[in-house]
C-alpha cells in the first residue's frame, strides 16, 4: 500500500515545491533599496510580479512592478485601465534604457493598439516614479492616486523591442496577448480577463477550422481526384468523394474565414496583411472552384481542355496558398510546438501518399501503354487476329 503511495506522494512533493518557490520570489523578496510592500502577487504571464501597499483611506497604492529574464534592450510597462480590461485607454507606466544608459521612467496614456508609448500625463495622479535595473530584472516603482475608491482595479503589463531608445510595438501573439486582468488590492487575488480568453478561444477555433478546411481537406481531396481515377473500378466513386471532400474544406474554410474578419473587426489597430491578404485571395480562389464545377464541359467537349487547365492551376494555387497561410497563423498564434508539429506530421503523411500513389500511378499508366504497344488495335482490331489485315489469302 506504501509502494502504491510513492509516485502520489513524490508529485505532491514536486507540486509544493514548485508552488513555495514561486510564492518565495514574491513574498521574500528582497528590494536592494530596503522597500517594504505588504502584499504582492506572481502575474499569469510574462515573467512578471507586483508589489503594493494599499491605503482604502486614501485611495493610493504604492506599486513595484518586476519584470525578469529582461535586457536593457527592451522595456516594460504595468498599467491601469479605468475603463475597461483592454489595452486601448490604459494609463502606463513604462521604463527602459535612455540615451544615457541609465533607466528611467515615464507615464504614457496608450490610445490604441498601435501607440507607440509616448510620454503623457496620466488620468490620475502619478508619483515618486522611478526605474532601476540589475541582474536581469527591471522595476517600477511608483505611488498612485486610484481613479476610483474601489480596491479592485484592471491591469495591463506588458513588454517589448526597443528601436535605439524608442519603444517598438510589442509582440501580438502568445502571453503578450494574455497580459490583462483584474486585480484585488485587498484580497491580492488576480484573474485572466475574460475579454482575452475569449478572443484566444475565437484565434483557435479560427485556427482549427482553416488547419482542418484548407490544410487538410483541401490537398486529400486533390490527391484523390489525382490518383483514385487511376483505377477503373473507382470510376465515379473518385469523383464524388473529390466533390465531397472539397465542398467540405470550402463550407469549413469559409467558417474559418469569417471568424478571422470577426477578430479583425473586433482587433482594432492590430493588422497581419500577409496573412489576411493570402486568406482572402485564398476566399476568391476556392468561390472561383465552386463556379467551376457548375460549369464543367463533358469530356469530348472541345473546351474540356482548358477548363482542365483552370481547374487544377487553381486547385494547385489554393493548397500552396493555404499551407503558407497556415504557418503564418501559427506563427501569430504562438500556440504550443505540439500543434505545428501535428500538422506537420500530417503534411508528411499526406506527401508521402502522394509520392507512393504517383508512382504506382505511373506504373499502371506505363503498363497500360506497353500492352496498348503490344497490341495497338486491340484484340478484334482490323489488324488483329480476326481482322482483314491478318487473314489468310485464299489461293484460286
Amino acid at each position: 500500500m506504501v509502494k502504491d503511495l510513492r509516485p502520489v506522494l513524490f508529485f505532491c512533493l514536486l507540486f509544493s515545491l514548485f508552488f513555495s518557490s514561486s510564492a518565495q520570489s514574491c513574498s521574500n523578496y528582497v528590494f536592494s533599496s530596503n522597500r517594504v510592500f505588504s502584499s504582492c502577487n506572481a502575474l499569469p504571464v510574462l515573467n512578471s510580479f507586483l508589489h503594493w501597499t494599499y491605503n482604502p483611506s486614501s485611495s493610493t497604492v504604492q506599486i513595484a512592478y518586476r519584470h525578469t529574464g529582461i535586457t536593457t534592450s527592451r522595456w516594460i510597462s504595468w498599467a491601469i485601465n479605468p475603463t475597461s480590461t483592454n489595452m486601448p485607454g490604459s494609463q502606463a507606466l513604462v521604463a527602459h534604457q535612455g540615451s544615457d544608459g541609465n533607466v528611467f521612467a515615464y507615464t504614457s496614456p496608450i490610445t490604441g493598439y498601435t501607440t507607440q508609448l509616448q510620454q503623457g500625463n496620466l488620468s490620475f495622479g502619478v508619483s515618486d516614479l522611478s526605474a532601476v535595473f540589475q541582474n536581469n530584472e527591471m522595476t517600477i516603482f511608483a505611488t498612485l492616486q486610484l481613479p476610483s475608491s474601489s480596491a479592485t482595479v484592471n491591469q495591463v503589463w506588458q513588454e517589448g523591442p526597443l528601436s535605439g531608445t524608442t519603444p517598438s510595438v510589442h509582440a501580438t501573439s502568445g502571453a503578450n496577448i494574455q497580459s490583462m486582468g483584474v486585480l484585488n488590492l485587498l484580497s491580492g487575488e488576480t484573474t485572466i480577463a475574460g475579454g482575452g480568453n475569449s478572443r484566444t478561444r475565437k484565434r483557435n477555433i479560427h485556427g482549427v477550422l482553416n488547419v482542418v478546411s484548407w490544410g487538410t481537406l483541401m490537398p486529400l481531396g486533390a490527391i484523390i481526384a489525382r490518383y483514385l481515377k487511376v483505377f477503373k473500378s473507382a470510376d465515379p466513386a473518385w469523383f464524388y468523394l473529390h466533390i465531397a471532400c472539397q465542398s467540405s474544406a470550402y463550407i469549413v474554410g469559409v467558417a474559418g474565414w469569417a471568424t478571422g474578419l470577426k477578430l479583425g473587426s473586433d482587433s482594432s489597430g492590430i493588422q497581419y496583411d500577409a496573412h489576411r491578404n493570402i486568406g482572402i485571395a485564398l476566399f476568391c480562389l476556392a468561390t472561383l472552384q465552386v463556379f467551376a464545377l457548375l460549369l464543367r464541359p463533358k469530356k469530348d467537349h472541345k473546351y474540356r481542355f482548358y477548363w482542365n487547365i483552370y481547374h487544377h492551376s487553381f486547385g494547385y494555387t489554393v493548397i500552396i496558398l493555404s499551407i503558407v497561410n497556415i504557418f503564418k497563423g501559427f506563427d501569430i498564434l504562438d500556440p504550443e510546438k505540439k500543434w505545428k508539429k501535428a500538422y506537420i506530421a500530417i503534411l508528411i503523411m499526406l506527401g508521402f501518399n502522394a509520392v507512393l500513389l504517383e508512382a504506382y500511378t505511373w506504373y499502371i499508366v506505363l503498363k497500360r501503354k506497353k500492352s496498348a504497344n503490344k497490341n495497338p488495335h486491340g484484340v478484334n482490331g482490323a489488324n488483329g487476329v480476326n481482322g482483314y489485315g491478318s487473314r489468310p489469302q485464299q489461293v484460286v
